[in-house]
């Protein structure tokens, strides 16, 4: 008894003493990366021609809004033949001054309304050279844990991430909600954070000028003394930035979490746990980051109550599996009801086009997920909605009567069909416009096959 207790002792010291090592090496490869990026002298780095042509692309290719001045991307070529000099001078000798941002809202999926600030496109062509140069180098630093805004990282992978993570026997999660998170986030903190691997003046400088450039609302100009507008090409580089000190934190307690962007999501294995783990990090965000946690919507749920992302975890015999949460299959059905709204007037091609556009980006997205038997239902209701609108469409018993005889029925039975007082919902589920619209015949009209496209997608 006592030789194992002494051999316990000693693997203990031994493990420390690794955890040690690990640790120290850790500091060091960071002291290292702070070494490397502080010694760099940014400007060259952002004003060489080539980062610049290449930011020109990048802005050009991702289109977006006009800013306050008005121009659009395709203004920007002609702007820089004729202000280039002027434009590299001003960025030398740091005389250039940001432009306020344009806030514009879009409507939120639960609702609500995002506020976006849309710089000009001169201003985002500045934006993109910087954080063509500083994201690489970020790259070195930041956590594993992280998925949004960063390059070959997608949604899918943060949400593979969480179901590896529930097989694991974490099978709670504490769903954070940071409220107002990019118009919060306090402009001094995060030069700060930036100053710890950056000592370059003329970038720290340019970086605040941006941050402080202010937002027209209307035609109010109104400060901005905190936040990071989303819309600008460096927002999201530097919203990871100050949220990677918050990363490193759960990272250092020893917490399993995943984050994408402001939506974290930190798992542990009992509900007691959890409560326990959220007191501690509210106390952390809102204390050391300055960060506002929602109450209303932060809370400690089973991974199959989770919201992430659009989706949430089920279980089987075989594993943990994803799939898309209620609400993101109600939206989607709300989407196609609007578009094949009988009254809409507008072609059926243009409709169905319209779906096929909406249907492809909803099934590579959410096809990542178990939700054959949805899709199959999605599509019988789809084809019924469509049939109604060619109905509502046909209008005249005439007209509904040549439409028939041309798909195939006799001109007795055309007419009875065509006679009937049932409204057009219910006509749509008989068996005349079954038979005569049938799926085939609706797929070479141009309507999508959700079923078949979902299993391309996850065939590929």
């Amino acid at each position: 008894m006592r030789q194992s207790q002494k051999t316990e002792q000693a693997d203990r010291k031994r493990k420390v003493g690794l955890e040690g090592q690990e640790q120290a090496a850790a500091r060091s490869k960071a002291s290292v990366e702070e070494e490397k990026m502080s010694g760099i002298q940014f400007q060259a780095l952002v004003l060489d021609r080539d980062n610049l042509n290449k930011a020109y692309l990048r802005v050009v290719r991702n289109k977006g809004a006009a800013g306050i001045d008005g121009m659009t991307v395709d203004g920007l070529l002609p702007y820089l033949r004729e202000h280039r000099a002027e434009l590299l001078a001003q960025l030398r000798d740091g005389t250039y001054k940001p432009a306020p941002v344009k806030q514009v809202e879009i409507p939120k999926p639960d609702g609500g309304m995002r506020k976006l600030g849309i710089p000009t496109v001169v201003d985002r062509f500045v934006q993109q050279a910087v954080a063509q140069v500083l994201s690489p180098m970020y790259e070195q630093v930041f956590s594993d844990n992280s998925f949004g805004f960063r390059p070959h990282r997608s949604a899918h992978d943060a949400i593979q991430r969480a179901v590896e993570l529930d097989d694991q026997g974490y099978r709670y999660v504490v769903d954070l909600d940071l409220k107002a998170y990019f118009d919060t986030v306090n402009h001094d903190m995060l030069i700060k954070f930036l100053e710890r691997r950056i000592n370059d003046r003329w970038l720290l400088r340019l970086i605040r000028r941006f941050l402080t450039s202010g937002t027209m609302n209307g035609k109010m100009l109104e400060r901005s003394e905190q936040g990071t507008p989303q819309g600008g090409p460096i927002s999201p580089l530097l919203a990871n930035v100050y949220l990677n000190e918050f990363d490193q934190e759960l990272t250092a307690r020893g917490h399993e979490f995943v984050r994408y962007a402001d939506d974290c999501n930190i798992f542990v294995k009992s509900p007691r746990a959890g409560e326990r783990v959220l007191a501690s990090v509210t106390r952390f965000l809102e204390k050391e980051l300055k960060l506002t946690i929602n109450q209303e919507k932060t809370k400690v749920v089973s991974t199959n109550r989770m919201k992430f992302l659009g989706f949430t975890i089920g279980h089987t015999k075989d594993g943990a599996y994803p799939y898309p949460v209620r609400q993101s299959k109600i939206r989607i059905k709300q989407a196609l009801r609007k578009l094949t709204k009988r009254n809409r007037g507008v072609p059926l091609d243009r409709m169905l086009q319209e779906i096929q556009m909406k249907m492809r980006g909803w099934l590579q997205y959410y096809g990542f997920g178990k939700m054959k038997t949805f899709v199959a239902q999605l599509d019988a209701w789809l084809r019924s909605r469509i049939r109604q609108y060619i109905w509502k469409q046909w209008k005249k018993v005439k007209t509904k009567v040549m439409n028939l005889k041309r798909l195939g029925l006799s001109a007795n039975d055309a007419f009875t069909a065509a006679s009937t007082r049932k409204g057009a919902w219910r006509t749509a589920h008989s068996k005349t416009l079954t038979y005569t619209l049938g799926n085939e015949k609706l797929e070479h009209l141009g309507l999508i096959n959700l079923s078949k496209t979902l299993q391309q997608i996850q065939n590929a």
